[in-house]
């Protein structure tokens, strides 16, 4: 059955949302980022927590180490930690405070070669962000878009021990319009690693979509503040 990972996104230690990647649509949810762990940790189909650190994606280098310190040990369920790692002793540090899996985005897909060399040092606790409108990469907390696609950044990272693929379609995130299925089932079927759908998903119907084109797991962010999605579930 496709796990549930809930997500809490963070800027300057709140949980927040944004629409499309841009900044100046931030929200503020509802729980404070421990209240969500909480919360997420006593739900079904939960199967780790997922977070990214927003200001950390922008500019390059972790910005929230000491919350994620705390978030880890608030919850038996691994923490994927998402959002500025662009370096082996980041990556040391977020493992070493016991985070389950770390999120490679702009540094993996700009010097695939890099995340080779990183993913057989680490092998299984490093994911691909691989963030995209369309099938077209972005880079740098969505602020750039590459004129490589989706598919030949896989093939770029052929030989890679990374844990798995999160795809994100930048267009869906955090419009609650449903997710990009026929793009997720794609890469599913063509990637080697285990795909994860993130943006746009609302509900149970979203979640068997996926789950019938082969997707491993399901990235929810506004939809799991809601009672509506949790009960969809049940």
């Amino acid at each position: 059955m496709i796990e549930i990972w809930p997500a809490i996104d963070i800027i300057d230690s709140q949980n927040v949302r944004l629409t499309e990647g841009d900044y100046d649509t931030k929200a503020a949810m509802g729980r404070t980022p421990l209240e969500a762990v909480a919360f997420y940790s006593g739900q079904p189909r939960v199967g780790r927590i997922h977070t990214v650190d927003l200001i950390g994606a922008k500019e390059k280098k972790p910005a929230e180490m000491d919350l994620f310190r705390d978030i880890i040990k608030a919850t038996e369920l691994p923490v994927e930690i998402g959002g500025g790692i662009r370096s082996e002793e980041t990556i040391r540090e977020y493992l070493d405070m016991g985070a389950g899996y770390l999120i490679i985005g702009t540094k993996g897909l700009t010097e695939p070669d890099w995340l080779i060399e990183m993913s057989r040092k680490y092998p299984g606790k490093l994911m691909l962000g691989l963030d995209a409108r369309g099938d077209k990469v972005a880079l740098n907390g969505w602020l750039e878009t590459a004129e490589t696609t989706v598919f030949e950044m896989l093939e770029r990272l052929d030989g890679a021990e990374i844990g798995g693929v999160i795809y994100t379609d930048i267009a869906r995130d955090g419009r609650m319009e449903g997710p990009n299925v026929e793009m997720t089932g794609k890469l599913a079927k063509t990637s080697k690693w285990p795909v994860t759908a993130s943006g746009g998903v609302r509900n149970g119907s979203d979640l068997a979509a996926l789950e019938t084109e082969g997707v491993f797991a399901a990235i929810v962010g506004k939809a799991a503040n809601t009672d509506e999605f949790w009960e969809s579930i049940r």
